[in-house]
């Protein structure tokens, strides 16, 4: 049915949003209308919802809107007469489960940033003791702007949960990211994804980063994986309740709080790393870019520049992701590809030949697809009978979006066995 979606769940873990009370903060923007929809879904699915506007907001839709759809009357001013409460925002700060702001402007995260309280949504910012959820949608070149990836980056600090933005088209006719996340990407993200349980007690392995060969002492042999990818993953997994083990490559990152690190610099000992400990791993994800072949003979000393050409003899490394989903009892294996042609095509076919659970695929080479060294990434994902997009979002959103996917087909997959 038209602007319903299907709530998907893992089988073992089921979480439900009925009779949490959540906050809603709509601040000014084009992306307000989607407001009303997320109202409508949240409701739909057993939640109780009181809706703040900024003053910025009104400007897009009215009051009137919002409190037809929430039952409930809208709150516009931090003080105003007739309040039901003398302090409204301290009663509806305490009152809430959730306090979710979507459209999240950047003037707003600008505001809760650096703590400023001059309306009633910045002060619920400050007074609320529950989880924050914010949805951003802004222009592409003011996502990107440094000072609101400071803020951003300090919010998520402070524990601020983003969902988006995505990529696309905008109201301005630009391209790119800074779409506010769909109302129901909102609403599943709230329903059927409780952090603290989707990967409870679960054992699951990440290698990250890239593996680095010598060909002399001063010389190696490697790639332009930074890792980010790997590393958002672990971070999530740790806050889904999972037991992470990261088994990273040379990068500039630093562990995630919580998460074992193994450092490796070579393809064999990322192998010996993953091994060592792959028998108690219920899942493992290698997102790490092992380099293929290294110096068959690495020299001792530096090689001294001489000859017009030189040749370096090259011998294959082992192909990890096969070794670990060749195992008797391997865990449940998700592979990553990077394609500059033929994603698709080369996917399935490494799922199917290396004998994988899961694939996730992404382009690279090109710097508006994401990918290496970037901080976004669209990626698809397949699995024996059914795939999914996961549209262009920051790596710690399609992180947490992929592990919501990985936690479904690990239940679904220990269910029958």
């Amino acid at each position: 049915m038209a602007g319903e979606f299907a709530i998907i769940k893992p089988k073992k873990q089921q979480v439900t949003l009925i009779n949490k009370r959540i906050l809603l903060v709509v601040s000014g923007g084009i992306a307000a209308y989607k407001a009303a929809e997320l109202v409508r879904l949240l409701r739909k699915q057993g939640s109780e919802v009181r809706v703040v506007m900024t003053h910025a907001a009104q400007q897009f839709v009215t009051p009137l809107t919002f409190q037809a759809l929430s039952g409930h009357q809208v709150y516009t001013e931090l003080v105003a007469a007739g309040q039901e409460q003398a302090m409204d925002h301290i009663h509806l700060a305490r009152w809430a489960d959730n306090l979710v702001v979507a459209p999240a402007t950047a003037n707003l995260l600008a505001k809760f940033g650096h703590g400023l309280a001059d309306d009633l949504a910045s002060t619920l910012y400050l007074a609320a003791a529950c989880p924050v959820i914010v949805a951003p949608a802004m222009n592409q070149a003011m996502w990107h702007k440094p000072v609101t990836q400071e803020n951003i980056a300090k919010l998520k600090q402070h524990g601020v949960q983003f969902i988006g933005p995505v990529a696309g088209e905008q109201a301005c006719g630009e391209q790119g990211l800074g779409r506010m996340a769909e109302p129901e990407a909102i609403c599943r993200y709230l329903f059927g994804n409780d952090r603290r349980q989707l990967l409870q007690g679960l054992n699951v392995s990440i290698s990250a980063g890239p593996t680095r060969e010598p060909i002399d002492p001063v010389r190696f042999i490697s790639n332009r994986s930074s890792g980010k990818m790997g590393y958002a993953l672990a971070q999530v997994a740790r806050q889904m309740g999972a037991n992470v083990t990261l088994i990273s490559g040379p990068v500039s990152l630093s562990a995630p709080p919580g998460v074992k690190l193994l450092q490796v610099e070579t393809t064999q000992q990322m192998y010996e790393a993953i091994m060592a400990g792959i028998a108690a791993a219920d899942i493992y994800i290698g997102t790490a870019a092992v380099v293929d072949y290294r110096a068959a003979l690495p020299e001792s000393h530096k090689i001294k520049k001489q000859a017009d050409q030189a040749i370096i003899s090259l011998q294959k490394n082992i192909d990890i992701i096969a070794a670990v989903a060749s195992l008797p009892n391997k865990p449940f294996t998700v592979g990553f590809a990077a394609e500059t042609q033929g994603l698709e095509e080369y996917a399935l076919d490494k799922l199917n030949r290396k004998n994988l659970d899961m694939i996730a695929a992404n382009w690279v080479g090109n710097e508006t697809e994401g990918g290496f060294d970037s901080d976004q990434n669209a990626l698809q994902v397949f699995w024996h009978g059914g795939r999914q997009t996961l549209d262009m979002t920051s790596k710690l959103q399609l992180a947490e979006q992929l592990l919501v996917l990985v936690a479904q087909r690990f239940a679904d997959k220990s269910a029958t066995n």
